[in-house]
């Protein structure tokens, strides 16, 4: 499969200073207030507001703060607001998750990632999981984390350590992955699992 990752915005990031901008102009907005009601509340000149909502200077945080408290924003949401528009979402299409190999692709079973853009740390991986006639069962997985599983498609018997679990489509699992585990008998296939693994920062897989 090929790989493909597609970013909810095209366009460049805006810059602190447009950010900034495009905030406060939009807070004055719905505020009914107009350029030069601000510049009096602030204390500023007409000029400066019309600067900083243009993002034509980089101002200080004195006037930031008096700007922002003439309009009702806080500060703190100004900047924490910008935060998180500087992080991505990942847009995976159907069919074109990132295909990687895994323990189980030694017995046939197919795993699709379906996110790899979580930087430095990586917290979880899901994964799409097919197992068709040509695979076979293989209940000796161990890994680090917590891990879900939801059964998309097919019947399989799932082990879990001693312990033995009957899934068909709509159900799903949840366990230690440090215990063994896997398919224990596959009852009808094609088998399609969503399987999310979880992992805590001391485990990172």
């Amino acid at each position: 499969m090929s790989k493909s990752v597609t970013t909810s915005q095209r366009e460049s990031p805006l810059s602190l200073e447009q950010h900034i901008a495009r905030s406060l102009k939009q807070r004055r907005i719905s505020q009914g207030y107009k350029i030069s009601d601000v510049a009096r509340i602030a204390g500023v000149s007409v000029g400066m507001v019309s600067k900083v909502e243009n993002a034509h200077v980089s101002t200080s945080l004195d006037i930031l703060n008096r700007l922002c408290d003439a309009i009702g924003l806080p500060v703190s949401k100004l900047f924490s607001d910008y935060d998180v528009a500087k992080r991505g979402a990942q847009l995976i299409k159907a069919g074109e998750g990132m295909e990687v190999v895994r323990t189980g692709t030694e017995v046939g079973h197919s795993y699709h990632l379906l996110s790899y853009a979580q930087g430095p740390q990586k917290l979880y991986e899901p994964f799409l999981v097919t197992m068709d006639d040509a695979s076979e069962e293989f209940p000796n997985f161990c890994h680090p984390g917590h891990e879900f599983l939801y059964l998309l498609e097919g019947e399989l018997i799932y082990r879990h350590g001693t312990r033995l679990y009957p899934m068909s489509s709509g159900d799903s699992l949840s366990f230690d992955g440090g215990v063994p585990h896997g398919p224990e008998k596959l009852l009808q296939v094609p088998i399609r699992l969503l399987s999310i693994i979880h992992y805590d920062e001391s485990e990172e897989g």
